[in-house]
């Protein structure tokens, strides 16, 4: 009787401790950036730490998709894709070299 009483007991606090922990962080998300008409679209984008920004470059010549803190320049060709991890919090203004005229700008939470 008395092992009986000490399983539910177990039991019980068990089940406490995993109704009381945290819970846990967000998945992370995709958020595509697409490139058409010589413009990004979004532009205005926000994200957290861990969130992809999946480039798709839909247009008919190259682009870049660079930040201006250095932190990422992707090439890609006409037609292509590519994508980068977000890895800091803080913004990040981003820009094409072949197309400066081509900005935007990620806000970019902690997790």
């Amino acid at each position: 009787m008395r092992t009986h009483r000490r399983s539910a007991v177990a039991a019980a606090l068990a089940a406490l401790a995993i109704a009381a922990a945290p819970i846990g962080q967000a998945a992370a998300e995709t958020i595509q950036v697409t490139i058409k008409g010589l413009a990004f679209s979004p532009t205005q984008i926000t994200a957290h730490v861990g969130d992809t920004i999946k480039w798709v470059n839909d247009d008919f010549v190259a682009h870049t998709a660079t930040a201006r803190n250095g932190a990422w320049d992707i090439n890609l060709a006409p037609h292509a894709t590519g994508q980068i991890v977000l890895k800091r919090a803080g913004t990040v203004a981003f820009y094409c070299r072949y197309h400066p005229n081509m900005q935007g700008e990620i806000m970019v939470a902690p997790q």
